[in-house]
């Protein structure tokens, strides 16, 4: 696994605006990365179960830094199509994984896989999503 830091990635307040996002691990040979988020009490729904918005979120940020990663920083997905499968909640103050890596990359267009993981190892979520690989532009610009 190499070890690459993205310092282009995204801006502080947004990795804790989604539940103290944290980059885990980051493998950028494979492009993949693994991420770790906290459900968020704000979060939920029906008292305890997490809204799937956030829940998309995590897997798509998984999936965009292992862009980022493969990439050195250079280049960025804009995401053009995602589709999540959601297959168990996310429960209000668990902390979940979300795991995201480069199914095929081409010169312009990336298609991406991504999972969500509860506590207990189970798959609580799925996503497949086709981006647009953009240029990465400082997020102080």
């Amino acid at each position: 696994m190499s070890d690459v830091t993205v310092e282009t990635g995204p801006p502080g307040d947004l990795m804790r605006a989604m539940g103290d996002g944290e980059v885990l691990s980051l493998d950028a040979e494979a492009g993949r990365a693994t991420m770790a988020f906290t459900v968020k009490p704000e979060f939920c729904h029906s008292g305890y179960i997490c809204q799937g918005g956030f829940i998309a979120g995590w897997i798509d940020s998984a999936m965009a830094h292992a862009v980022m990663g493969q990439t050195n920083g250079t280049l960025s997905p804009a995401t053009l199509e995602i589709k999540v499968t959601y297959l168990k909640p996310a429960i209000k103050g668990t902390r979940v994984k979300a795991i995201g890596w480069i199914e095929k990359r081409g010169r312009h267009v990336v298609f991406l896989e991504g999972e969500v993981l509860n506590e207990s190892g189970e798959v609580i979520a799925k996503a497949t999503s086709t981006a647009q690989l953009m240029p990465m532009k400082s997020h102080e610009t």
